[in-house]
């Protein structure tokens, strides 16, 4: 199968299983830090009982494990906001906050991988700007907060998706998962006094919550992001956000179905996810456009 074809697959496969990650943040009682201590605990226990892992690290230069390291810490930043934004206000808001993930990869990725600025992408950035006024003004108030912690969260995301692309090359997806969650679990243990000083950071789960972070790190986290870093190799960073900008629309649908949290938003907000997500793949469709013309 073509590089490409199958690296689209993976994504895809990402994007399905990632739609529920904003569903299992909600049903996961534990407060948010405990949250994602223990979603990268268990992924970074898991990947180390793998020899494949520790064959690989031999083979990565200590200036990249540093890097790494980095990204690892925006990916635990991330995750804090983004289940921050969904204990803050619902799965749905959550994931709309996602969409704006590509508009920020459009405007970064030229500085952050040296390629040429386009001035499309900029355009894509005011396009969405009404989508998002329409979201706000469609949410009730209280949660307002949650929806602006979201959009930093997707923000970040994009800036450590950016990163893995230019900084992946071709060493072995898992060690490098390893490595990120595993520093930013680090990152997380070290500020966990600070950041709760009433020792709600490492609260045990119950069986409930147990069984559910396990479906979270093991379904919903190991395998989409070891896939998706393999399909880096060949995707543009842009391309594989605006693919994982599907994630909202199943976050959504399953929300709203299972979880009933269309009784708390009206049709303001339904009107700027449209509008968003219009934007967002209008602007992929008119960028692939060009690139087979200039081909």
């Amino acid at each position: 199968m073509n590089p490409h074809r199958r690296a689209l697959i993976q994504i895809h496969i990402c994007v399905v299983l990632w739609g529920f990650t904003a569903i299992l943040g909600k049903l996961i009682s534990l407060p948010t830090f405990a949250l994602v201590w223990w979603r990268m605990l268990l992924v970074t226990l898991a990947l180390m009982l793998f020899p494949r892992v520790w064959r690989a690290l031999r083979v990565i230069p200590a200036r990249l494990i540093w890097i790494y390291a980095g990204i690892g810490a925006l990916v635990a930043l991330h995750w804090l906001a983004f289940y921050g934004s969904v204990k803050l206000a619902n799965a749905s808001v959550a994931a709309t906050t996602m969409a704006l993930a590509p508009v920020v990869s459009a405007l970064i990725e030229p500085w952050l991988t040296g390629s040429r600025f386009e001035r499309h992408n900029l355009l894509l950035g005011v396009l969405v700007i009404p989508g998002v006024a329409l979201v706000v003004g469609g949410i009730p108030q209280g949660m307002h907060l949650g929806f602006w912690v979201g959009v930093a969260s997707a923000a970040l995301a994009s800036v450590f998706n950016v990163l893995n692309k230019r900084y992946l090359g071709q060493h072995d997806a898992a060690a490098v998962t390893w490595l990120e969650l595993g520093a930013g679990f680090l990152l997380l243990a070290v500020i966990a006094p600070f950041a709760s000083p009433a020792g709600r950071a490492f609260v045990l789960p119950d069986v409930r919550d147990g069984a559910l972070l396990l479906v979270l790190a093991i379904l919903c986290t190991l395998i989409p992001f070891a896939l998706a870093l393999a399909a880096l190799r060949h995707l543009s960073a842009f391309t594989t956000q605006l693919a994982v900008n599907l994630e909202p629309v199943y976050s959504i649908a399953i929300a709203v179905t299972f979880l009933g949290e269309a009784r708390d938003l009206d049709g303001l907000f339904f009107l700027g996810v449209a509008i968003v997500l219009a934007a967002v793949f209008g602007h992929g469709w008119l960028q692939m456009r060009q690139i087979r013309l200039t081909q």
